[in-house]
């Protein structure tokens, strides 16, 4: 049987220093073909905030996954589902079916991801 890994890292992200997101989900392993979830905590004072996912692989740049809006539970996108605990502000990404090629970095970040000139 092959075995998937999966790191998570998030960034603090925000237009405040009380506005953030913290990892849930440190690293994660599973056999090809299980489901994965990989969760994210967050606090934010902007209501129109969305929470984003990114994949990196080794010597790459990231690349997005998918979003949800903070006032969404639910997200869909070729085997990823985002769930959204809003009560509790926390948001799951779920890999449906893990493939090796699903061993990557991941990242939660809460919009805006970038201020200043990039």
């Amino acid at each position: 049987m092959l075995h998937c890994l999966f790191l998570l890292f998030s960034t603090m992200i925000g237009e405040s220093f009380q506005d953030g997101i913290t990892s849930a989900t440190n690293a994660v392993q599973a056999l090809e073909g299980s489901s994965v979830t990989l969760s994210c905590n967050y606090t934010s004072s902007n209501a129109g905030d969305y929470l984003h996912w990114y994949r990196q692989y080794p010597r790459s740049k990231p690349e997005f996954i998918i979003l949800i809006n903070r006032y969404s539970e639910r997200a869909e996108k070729e085997g990823f589902t985002v769930k959204h605990e809003k009560e509790n502000n926390y948001v799951h990404l779920e890999i449906s079916s893990a493939k090796m090629t699903d061993s990557a970095l991941y990242y939660c970040a809460l919009q805006p991801t970038l201020t200043g000139n990039p």
